[in-house]
């Protein structure tokens, strides 16, 4: 087991943040910008956590998947979900062999990393089994359960624009994302250097960085991670400040928002500032932390009201007034 690699805990955190350091480098080599992301998606995968990627079309988000897949050792399957996509597509299902039995075929869900396009273009039905299989890290085809491999980390993609003929995930199911992770057009700069890289013949030879078994040991080194009272407190209170018409609840949350975070937000917020922590090469996470993350964590959880909508008021403005 890889636990025996390292003597203590302040060890293994130093591992867990000079592997992200040697991730996000040979990331880099095929992604151009999008550090944050990058970042971001990396906290998710090691608190075990399942992330939703919102972009336009052309942002590479396809390809930031597969590379991460390909640095950490793992398994990628992509599942392009359409009107017509059903749950046994996902799932997998029991088909008749030569000798007449029933013998379960894996779908694409039996992956380590699963990127799930565009969720929003299937009917509720398939996004419920692909919510399930999140949820429970399993399926079930006919009564019989089948356990997903482990690691088992979803990215799902949503396209904002075209929202025609789309079912939008409803905020119950996108509670079970653990991020909402925003990709924005590149800078001039970035867009040169991508244009550069992706229009001559370029061969990125990447290797290996993180195994499947390192990532299972630190997503278990990450709940070890110590937290003071005040920091916890503190995340506690910034998922209650977003309930409207409650004790905690700031005057913009009142006039602005109709839903708040519910208790989940709590805890992502608390996992992921333990990972931020970490791969800041901190032992303990500090305030700071919790809001360099909880964009990210909370930003689904809230829903804004027809008042936010006309006056142009955002799910980032009102976070922001939390801190």
């Amino acid at each position: 087991m890889t636990e025996i690699q390292y003597k203590t805990d302040v060890e293994a955190v130093d591992a867990l943040a000079s592997s992200y350091k040697a991730l996000s480098s040979e990331i880099s080599k095929v992604i151009i910008g999008q550090e944050d992301v990058v970042k971001a998606v990396i906290i998710s995968l090691f608190s075990n956590g399942h992330s939703l990627l919102v972009g336009v079309p052309g942002l590479a988000k396809t390809l930031l998947v597969s590379t991460i897949s390909e640095v950490l050792d793992l398994s990628f399957k992509r599942i392009q979900f359409t009107p017509d996509l059903m749950p046994s597509d996902i799932t997998g299902s029991e088909i008749l062999d030569e000798s007449r039995h029933f013998k379960f075929h894996e779908g694409p869900l039996f992956a380590n990393i699963v990127l799930a396009d565009e969720i929003n273009r299937t009917p509720p039905k398939t996004q419920a089994a692909l919510l399930e299989a999140m949820q429970e890290r399993s399926v079930t085809v006919n009564g019989v359960r089948h356990i997903l491999p482990s690691p088992f980390f979803v990215l799902a993609t949503q396209n904002p624009i075209e929202q025609e003929g789309t079912y939008p995930l409803p905020e119950a199911q996108l509670d079970r994302f653990m991020f909402n992770i925003t990709l924005d057009y590149p800078s001039y700069e970035e867009e040169i250097e991508v244009v550069k890289a992706t229009t001559k013949q370029t061969k990125y030879d990447l290797k290996n960085i993180v195994t499947g078994e390192q990532i299972l040991f630190f997503q278990q080194l990450i709940r070890k991670i110590p937290i003071a009272d005040n920091v916890l407190e503190y995340a506690v209170t910034l998922a209650s400040k977003t309930r409207p018409n409650t004790k905690m609840a700031t005057q913009e949350v009142n006039d602005y928002i109709s839903w708040g975070a519910g208790p989940r937000a709590s805890q992502y917020l608390v996992l992921g500032a333990k990972c931020h922590a970490a791969i800041s090469g901190k032992y303990s996470p500090d305030i700071e932390d919790v809001q360099a993350i909880a964009n990210y964590v909370l930003r689904h959880r809230i829903v804004r009201n027809y008042k936010a909508e006309a006056e142009g008021i955002t799910e980032e403005d009102v976070i922001r007034g939390l801190f």
